[in-house]
């Protein structure tokens, strides 16, 4: 097949693991005889430096005409002031809602070669195997009213959680599909007891799961979740929840794989491209050294393969090179080895070509 892929490398280490990732694609599709184009666009910090904004229109239109997007980070310390009229984030913020991308999945597998590297004790990350699907239209980040008022001298500050049932029904119904084909274990994430917000997402979950009988479905608060993410994180099939519950979560879940670095997404919607990028930021510190660990973006590009151009059998040969690396004590420093981002972009390209 043929697919049109834009690459989005934004700052810090973005460009340094895309890289890796397109040298993982091409592989693949040197393997089962495909061809990828891909077109390359600034995004965040570096779209700023160029063009005053963090996403321009024309990156925004190749992106919706794309087959699919590939995105490597963006943000840093030279455009780091939260009060700065453009920020970096804005860039992705808008491609998610230009792209009409609703739901954020977060595959979270341990691979049991790296058990020691996350600060848990190995027993119990037996078995941890989940997938976190957070909502990304709605919430605190986009509610209405938003913003700061003066009144007698003191300022006041205000965020909206907002969600309308139409928001929760379809990221609940994506969760349920999801664990359908899984282990068929839903745990919805909420904040019932206080938010009413979460009472409507509570109501919303429990009408679509009549939709799948074969779906365990359980409501858990969030401070239990998160609890529970530590505790006991073998018990998590899927894990559904709202925009920034779901952006905590995860972020917690990353300390059971043992580095952020290994983490992939994938933000779905309708008809449009999906959005790929791994979880980890642009990483300042590294940036330019050639040790960026390159396994979350390109297992990220496993999961575009995957949802966006339906070639399961190319995602699962990625993942599994990944795999038979890491199990094979190719590791780069984030993960207690040695190897460059090159080094170990080359073993995961010779395990996905000699399959």
């Amino acid at each position: 097949m043929e697919a049109n892929i834009v690459l989005l490398p934004g700052d810090g280490i973005g460009p340094e693991v895309v890289g890796a990732a397109v040298q993982v694609l091409d592989a693949a599709a040197r393997r089962w005889g495909h061809t990828f184009h891909y077109s390359t666009y600034l995004i965040g910090g570096c779209s700023i430096d160029a063009y005053g904004t963090a996403l321009t229109a024309e990156t925004l239109a190749a992106c919706q005409a794309a087959d699919a997007v590939l995105l490597g980070a963006v943000g840093g310390p030279r455009w780091d002031d939260p009060a700065a009229p453009v920020r970096p984030e804005q860039g992705l913020l808008g491609l998610r809602k230009g792209l009409g991308v609703f739901a954020n999945l977060r595959p979270v597998k341990v691979y049991p070669p790296l058990a020691g590297a996350s600060p848990l004790r190995p027993e119990k990350l037996e078995g941890v195997d989940l997938v976190v699907v957070r909502e990304l239209t709605g919430g605190l980040y986009f509610g209405q009213p938003k913003g700061r008022t003066q009144e007698g001298g003191r300022t006041r500050a205000v965020d909206t959680l907002e969600y309308s049932d139409f928001e929760i029904e379809r990221i609940v119904r994506l969760a349920f599909g999801l664990a359908q084909a899984r282990r068929g274990r839903l745990t919805s994430v909420d904040k019932a007891n206080v938010l009413e917000s979460s009472r409507l997402w509570r109501q919303v979950a429990a009408q679509v799961g009549t939709e799948f009988p074969g779906v365990a479905l359980e409501h858990v608060l969030v401070d239990t979740a998160a609890m529970r993410l530590v505790a006991n994180p073998a018990s998590f099939d899927v894990i559904v929840t709202e925009n920034m519950f779901g952006d905590i979560l995860t972020d917690e879940a990353a300390v059971l794989v043992g580095s952020m670095g290994l983490l992939p997404s994938a933000s779905l919607g309708g008809d449009g491209p999906g959005l790929y990028e791994p979880i980890h930021g642009s990483a300042p510190d590294i940036a330019g050294k050639g040790i960026a660990n390159p396994c979350g973006t390109v297992l990220s590009a496993a999961l575009l393969l995957r949802h966006s151009l339906g070639l399961e059998a190319e995602a699962r040969a990625i993942e599994a090179a990944v795999e038979r690396a890491i199990q094979g004590g190719w590791l780069t420093r984030d993960l207690g080895g040695t190897l460059s981002t090159r080094e170990m972009t080359a073993k995961i390209v010779d395990e996905v070509l000699r399959e």
